[in-house]
Parts: C-alpha cells; structure tokens; sequence
C-alpha cells in the first residue's frame, strides 16, 4: 500500500508555458535544455545531445499525478526520443541516467541509470528505449539488435545499475522492425507517427495542422493495491483540422510500491541519428482529484485595523477546514469581488500558482498584502477613513492546488494612538542608549501624549510575559521596545533602544613607578598606558587601605605594592585591579673617577703628559649605594665596570663622564677633561762606544714613532752609515767592516710620528772607543 505519512503538495498544480523568458524557481535545467521561442528544447537536431528538466518539488506518491503538455519532435532524422520520469522526492541530489536510447532513465553501458528512479515512460522515435540494446534489462525483444521506432515504452524503478525492468507499452506507428499484424502496434485506426515531421521541417504548433501532439498521462492510485494504474493519451493530428484523442496506454498496471514522495521530470536525447525535442505548456497536478476536496474558510468581521500603520493578521489553520490528508494553507489570494473569484474557478493554474497579483489588493481605503506562505496578511489603511469599514474578498488554497470557494473580510479602521516613547522613569530623559554595569537595573517608562490601556514590553523581539505596566525594570542587556494600545486596542511601537554593558576600558600599567629625587614623590599617572582622565576615572588602592583617584594619584610618597583600577565615567564598576610597585630612592650618589697611566703606578703630571697611545687607567669612586658604572670616554666609546682601561689613539681634551646608576635605575653624573697632548718623543744620543757591552750602537730613543731614516756621516761629509725602519739597530761604529776611528760624526735623521706628523733632526755626536 502507498503510505499515508505525506505532507502537502506545496508548489501543485504546476503550470509552465516556457513562454514568458523566465522559469519558476523550483523549474531546473541541465545539458543542453534551454528556452527557444517560448517553448523549452531539450536537443537540437544535433548528433549526441542530451538535455534534462526537472521539477524540484516533491509531492506526496499517495494521490498520485497526472502531467500533459505539448511536445515537438521533429527537423531530424528520426532519433532518438524523449522520456517522462519520476523519482524519489526525497533523494538528497539529481542524476540523469544514461543518454542515447537510454533517454536519460535506464543505464546505457558504462552510464548509471537516474538516481532513485521510480518510473520511467520513453516517448522514442529511434525505438532503443523499448530495447535490451545498450545493457538495459528486458524489452520487445531479446535481440540487442532490435529496436522499435514510434514505441511508447514504460520502464520500472532502479539505481545506478540495478534495475529499470521493462514492463511493456505500444508501438504507435508500422515500420520494417514492427510490421503490420504485430501484436505491439496500435490498432490501424489510431496510428501515428511521433516525430511530426523530417529533416527541414518546423515546430507545428497549432492543433488543427498536420504533425500537432499533446501527450496527457495520468498515474492513478490503484484500488486496495500497491502502485498505480498508468494512463497515456496522445492528442494528434495526422488530417488537416481533425485532431484527435488516441489512448495509447490504458490502464496499464504499474506494481512498484511508491516512495513517500516524488517528483517529476523530462529528458531527451539524440544519437548517430536526431531530431529537435521540445515541449510547452506544461501542466502537473494531483491524478486522484476525486479524493480531494475544495478547503473551507469563513467571513472575517470582527476585527478592527487602525489607521496609519501596517496592521496584521494571520487566518490559523485551526480557523479553517481543510479536509485533505496532511494539508496545510499554502496562500491566501485577495478580490475586490466574488465575481473576480467566479472567474478563475474553472483555471487550476490560477488556483494552484497562487498567482503573485493576487496577494497585493489596493483599494481606495489602503492595501491588502498576503504573507507569501500561509495564512497572514496585512492591511495598511489610508489617512482619511476612520470609522470606516472595507469590505473585500479572499481564498485559501491548500498544499494541494484546491481553493474555497471565497469569504469576505470586513475590518473598521480605526484611530491611531499617538506614539509612545520609551524614557528613564527617574530621570524622564528619553533612551536610545543606555550603559550600564553588570547586575544594574534601568528603570523604562513607556510615555506619549495618550492615555494608553495595555502595554506589551519586548526583549530582543520576544515577549516579556507579564510585563503588561507602563514602567519595566530591565536587568539584561539587549534591546527592547515597547508597544501602547489604546482603548480601541490599536497599537504604536516605539523605537527599539539598547541597553548594554560596556568592556571595561584597557588598563595598562609600567611597573615599578620610581622617582629618584631623594624621598620625593611618584606621579603614578604618568605609568597608565593611554591615562585618559577626560574618558575614564583611575584610582589606586594603597596597601594601607587608602584609595586615592586621578589627580591624587600624582602624589604618591611611600614605596610599596599598590593596585590600579578604571571605570568609564559614567558607570560606578570598576575594572579588575593591576598591580603597581612604587619605588622610592632614599639615599644620594656621589660619582668621582681618578686616572693614571696603567702598569706604572705613575700620575699624568710626573709622566709629563698623556701620550696618544698610553693606556689609561680610570678608577671610579662615589658616596652611597651604585650599582652600575657607566662611562663615556669622550671620543665615541663606552664602557662599563668601576675601573676600565681606555686607549685614546689621538691628541685632544676629551670630556670622560661617568654615570653611577643605583638599583632603583637612578644616576648620577661626574665628568672631567683627559688632555692627551703627546704623540712621540725622540731621544738622540750624544756619543756611544761600540766597544763596550752596552751603549754600543747609536740610535735614537723613540716613544710615538712608526717610521726612521737614519743617517751618519763623517766631518768631511761623507756617509759613512745609512738605514731606515721601525726598529733600525743604528750605526755599529764600522765603514766598509773596518772599526771607524774615534771622534766627532754628523747625523740627519727623519721620524714620522703615529698620528702622521714628519720630524727632521741634525747634529754632532762623538764615537768613543
């Protein structure tokens, strides 16, 4: 048996011309299927296309279907068909199955067949869909290699590869494959062609020319049995202005149980061999309408609307009848008279398209304006008409495509209230915007210049229950609003405010906070990330249980552990508290340094000045507790420690400053001037004796120098000696390695100093032996 856990047929009866450039949402397309001068072709005359449409809308399998429409097949050679399926409504996606003569239902080799299938019927003109050709499972025949031109075929329910069991069908038209006599064709009367027409011919489109079809199937419930009863008739016309009903079908037993729900599609396809395939005005609908019934509503008058605002109402299904199985109101559609309901009576699509014109009614009182789904509808009165009551007229049209047979609506518009805002109960300032601390309560007042009955307080768009007095106490952040009645029961809403609970401001603090000015005071503002005391309020809480704010917190004298809070300005919560340590220096540093030549234990003045490249040793001194020593030599570099070890490299006054820091990160500064004045010293012996052990070459003496050009001549000016160098040895006291005698010699010596100055010398000395 077919179940009866349906639910309504929402979307039915549907009805599409494929004439008006656009397609109902739920009409879907796929392969080649497009709209061509108002009609939807499937394939061109074009070898292997393919093309699908299907309508995604379920409908309950329980009452069955019934579908026609027009189709065009025609402009080609004759392949392949086309095919009318149905399947599972429920399935989670869409596949076609296989193309060619498959047509888009039955596996075709390697292709799986349609997703769920439940039934397909092939409208074939190439005569494959009848066929085990192509691996489909029973046909006419057993040879793969017969085909039945002109069959209309009907194929059972399958899956991917399982499945779509030929069940039968008839051939509508005598060729070579099913000659005259064979118990597959239609009786001689009746024949016809599918195809209306070869290569080069058009679209036929009237139902009195030569090559018109229509196709009308009905899938009927069976009687106390499971499946259906299948009904196929054909309107054609093979003699001009005869067109005639050929059954083709009748009552063709279908044994499949049905799905809950199903829906309904075409898909065409060609092959080696093509034809244009087209259909038009496409009309679906319940098969069983005997077992439904027209819905019943009832007159509305005794409800008031008010005046200058929209006003809503809902028909609830409890209001109503509806007598069909799982049904439920799928609209409601609005006439100025019965006589316009009268009119559309005998049009299912009217009906069942719950045509979009017909929810919006504009009348000379205000505007009608129907929910899209269901039973609300709105009415916005006109300024002008108070105390008047209009009069219009409705249906309901149920999940099914049925409509009552139409009932008025009378409503009396009434006066307005004024509107109604929402203030401070205390203070009567009027919110938009209200902070507040958690745990706080703000007291609302609805107020307008009207003496307003009945109030309805709303929390994020819901109800307060039993918030129904002027005043509310809200506790939450969120929005809320509120709407008056008067003693007509008309309403006024007000604007919704917002009440919330702020962050608390970013709270930042440097720690430790020190001043070095002995026992001074510490200015903890100035240790607040972004202190903003035109924004927010800071205070501190002293370890002594003292609380200082904003400018107190400038003069801080005791060192300790304290903790900092903020708040906004506006609000009493203070934020979670930061810990700030306060330091205070209590006790002077004294810097001072000495400095002399380092390894000779020998002060400047006795050294007879600095020389450029002496090692000077600084040694630092100071009163109270340093921690750190600093020091800038005065010539780009630094070092630290008590006592380093600094080479100038230049001549110069350079300003050495050393800085003593304590623990805290306080300094102290001492500075004094280091003269380096000397850069060389040359010394030139007076006289030597190279016989002795000692004293024995004659050189100069030199400190500072890096380069000496040495020479020794005789009284008569001869040189007798001749060397440069760093570190000449100097003359031994010999020419041509004979001893040289005794007596007085000339030198000349050149001396280039570290720092690059040029030093000329000349004199006597004596050579003693």
């Amino acid at each position: 048996m077919v179940s009866n856990d349906v639910h309504g047929q929402i979307g039915f009866p549907y009805c599409e011309d494929f004439g008006g450039g656009t397609l109902q949402e739920s009409t879907v397309l796929g392969g080649r299927a497009r709209i061509v001068d108002g009609v939807l072709r499937l394939t061109d005359a074009q070898q292997f296309q393919s093309g699908f449409m299907y309508i995604d809308i379920p409908f309950p399998s329980a009452f069955g279907i019934k579908t026609s429409f027009e189709f065009f097949m025609y402009g080609g050679d004759g392949a392949d068909g086309f095919s009318v399926f149905l399947f599972d409504g429920d399935a989670p996606f869409f596949s076609p199955g296989g193309f060619g003569g498959s047509l888009g239902y039955a596996p075709r080799n390697d292709e799986p067949g349609l997703s769920r299938a439940y039934l397909g019927i092939g409208i074939d003109a190439f005569g494959n869909f009848a066929s085990v050709a192509e691996g489909k499972v029973g046909g006419f025949s057993s040879n793969p290699d017969d085909r039945f031109p002109n069959s209309v075929y009907l194929r059972g329910a399958g899956n991917q590869f399982l499945g779509y069991q030929g069940i039968g069908g008839v051939v509508t038209q005598m060729s070579p494959q099913v000659p005259n006599g064979s118990p597959l064709l239609l009786n001689a009367v009746n024949r016809f062609n599918l195809s209306s027409g070869g290569s080069g011919t058009q679209r036929v489109t009237d139902p009195n020319q030569v090559g018109y079809r229509k196709v009308f199937i009905d899938l009927s419930p069976r009687p106390n049995g499971v499946g259906y009863l299948l009904n196929v008739e054909f309107l054609v016309t093979t003699t001009p202005n005869q067109p005639r009903l050929v059954p083709v079908l009748v009552d063709q037993a279908y044994d499949f149980a049905a799905p809950r729900n199903l829906k309904i599609g075409f898909a065409a396809s060609t092959g080696g061999s093509t034809n244009i395939h087209e259909i038009r005005d496409l009309q679906v609908e319940v098969s069983d309408q005997e077992g439904l019934e027209n819905p019943s509503a009832i007159d509305i008058d005794d409800k008031a609307s008010c005046e200058g605002q929209e006003n809503t109402y809902v028909i609830g299904e409890e209001e109503v009848l509806l007598p069909n199985d799982d049904s439920s109101i799928r609209c409601i559609q609005f006439y100025a008279s019965l006589d316009e309901i009268r009119a559309e009576e005998e049009d299912v699509c009217s009906q069942g398209r719950c045509r979009p014109e017909n929810r919006v009614l504009i009348i000379p009182q205000g505007t009608f304006t129907a929910d899209e789904f269901g039973g609300g509808f709105t009415f916005f009165p006109n300024p002008g008409f108070i105390d008047e009551t209009v009069e219009i007229f409705y249906t309901i049209t149920d999940s099914y495509g049925k409509s009552s047979s139409g009932n008025s609506i009378r409503l009396l518009i009434q006066e307005s209230p004024e509107p109604v805002q929402i203030v401070h109960a205390e203070t009567g300032l009027p919110i938009n915007q209200q902070r507040i601390c958690e745990g706080d309560i703000v007291p609302l007042l609805a107020q307008g210049e009207e003496t307003y009955v009945r109030f309805e307080w709303y929390f994020n768009d819901n109800l307060i229950l039993d918030a129904d007095e002027a005043v509310f106490q809200a506790r939450e952040a969120g929005f809320y609003k509120v709407i008056a009645f008067n003693d007509k029961s008309c309403p006024t809403e007000s604007e919704t405010i917002e009440i919330f609970i702020p962050d608390f401001p970013f709270l930042e603090v440097t720690s430790p906070a020190i001043t070095c000015e002995i026992g001074g005071e510490v200015d903890v503002r100035e240790y607040i990330t972004g202190y903003d005391e035109a924004l927010f309020d800071y205070r501190v809480l002293s370890f002594g249980g003292d609380i200082l704010i904003n400018e107190e917190l400038g003069g801080i004298a005791i060192a300790g552990i304290y903790e900092v809070q903020v708040k906004h300005k506006d609000l009493e919560c203070w934020s979670p508290s930061v810990s700030l340590e306060v330091s205070i220096n209590l006790e002077e540093m004294v810097p001072a340094f000495t400095f002399e030549i380092e390894g000779t234990g020998v002060s400047i003045e006795d050294a007879g000045g600095i020389f450029i490249d002496d090692p000077i040793r600084f040694i630092a001194s100071s009163a109270g507790n340093v921690d750190r020593w600093l020091w800038d030599f005065g010539d780009g570099n630094v070092s630290e420690g008590p006592s380093p070890v600094h080479v100038f490299g230049q001549r110069g006054e350079f300003v050495v400053t050393l800085t003593a820091e304590n623990e805290l990160g306080c300094q102290e500064f001492f500075s004094n001037v280091v003269a380096v004045t000397q850069s060389f010293r040359v010394m030139i012996p007076t006289g030597f004796t190279p016989s002795l052990a000692q004293n024995n070459f004659f050189v100069p003496k030199t400190k500072g120098i890096v380069s000496i050009e040495l020479s020794v001549f005789n009284l008569w000016g001869n040189l007798v000696y001749q060397s440069s160098g760093v570190d000449i040895p100097g003359w031994d006291g010999r020419i041509n390695d004979q001893d040289a005698p005794s007596g007085t010699y000339v030198y000349s010596v050149q001396l280039r100093s570290v720092d690059g100055e040029i030093i000329d010398k000349t004199g006597k000395f004596k050579l003693i032996r």
